[in-house]
């Protein structure tokens, strides 16, 4: 094979394989620089007593949102001449209504899980007896965190590896290419249980691979992804795949009463059974739903409207 082929394809574009390889170096790189930046400004801007012991995740979200989409942009502009409608964040005719609709599968898609775990009395919950104001406060703020944090790594894995895969006809890669490392990642968080941790993040980044195939756009895995975090801390009072500090007056109070296997245990519902079962239906119901809408581009944006009605 000669060389110029092994990096260059056909349409004289770099390879997709070493896009993404670029893509993952520029952004380790570029989250470093942001995380500095991102950090003195938010402590010189944002209301202590408001996000006290939560600061943390704020900036984590906004230099994963800002390093994602920027180093995104800048691959899709540099290796593919493309513009920045491609990158997912365009608000194309529809993507109020797929974001509305993400929101509420993600939080259909939770309240199913925990269904099963309290028909079978493995998790029984109450009402918080914290006033009004301290849940009120908690549902808001831990709901700006949880937008940012989950457009942040939708940015991530979502964003341009899988886009640019797919663009190469190699969506499949794509989608293992970036739910696997989305559950690898997850690995490192408290209470982290053996086995179901892996496979039911990784099946939930199947499901958000396929909110964005349905779409080719993130606002619709956005929906998902941030209000299916929302609900579990903020609504039911649960951890969020094993933490449990971002929503510190949910509405709800979890008691687990086991069995783990089933409930999670102290990682939370994404641990265990009732999780897996309702991801996989989910994600059925988010391939096969009609009430989407497929974010439409011209050529200028490297895909002609009558291939992105077939997408």
């Amino acid at each position: 094979m000669e060389a110029h082929n092994f990096f260059i394809d056909k349409e004289g574009h770099l390879r997709s394989g070493w896009r993404v390889a670029f893509f993952a170096v520029a952004f380790l790189v570029c989250a470093k620089l942001l995380e500095v930046i991102v950090s003195l400004a938010v402590a010189l801007a944002i209301n202590w007593n408001l996000l006290r012991g939560r600061s943390e995740f704020l900036v984590g979200a906004i230099v994963l949102l800002g390093s994602a989409t920027l180093v995104g942009w800048g691959c899709e502009f540099v290796f593919e001449q493309l513009s920045f409608r491609v990158v997912g964040w365009w608000p194309h005719q529809g993507w109020w209504k797929n974001l509305l609709l993400g929101s509420a599968i993600g939080v259909l898609s939770l309240l199913l899980a925990a269904g099963f775990t309290a028909i079978t009395r493995g998790i029984r919950f109450s009402f918080n007896p914290s006033g009004a104001t301290s849940i009120g406060k908690t549902l808001m703020v831990s709901g700006l965190i949880f937008v940012l944090a989950g457009a942040g790594e939708e940015a991530l894995f979502r964003g341009y590896p899988l886009q640019t895969l797919t663009r190469a006809r190699l969506a499949w890669l794509g989608v293992l290419l970036t739910s696997v490392p989305f559950a690898i990642v997850h690995l490192k968080n408290p209470n982290v249980k053996a086995g179901f941790t892996f496979i039911n993040t990784a099946i939930a980044g199947l499901w958000l691979a396929a909110a964005y195939l349905r779409t080719r756009s993130l606002w619709f895995p956005l929906g998902l992804h941030w209000a299916w975090n929302w609900a579990q801390a903020s609504l039911l009072g649960l951890p969020v795949s094993g933490i449990n500090r971002i929503a510190p007056a949910p509405l709800l109070h979890a008691m687990n009463v086991g069995p783990d296997w089933l409930t999670g245990g102290t990682y939370g519902i994404e641990g265990g059974a009732a999780c897996t079962v309702a991801l996989l239906i989910s994600t059925l119901v988010v391939w096969r739903t009609k009430l989407v809408v497929p974010a439409v581009r011209g050529a200028d944006d490297g895909i002609k409207p009558a291939e992105q009605a077939k997408a």
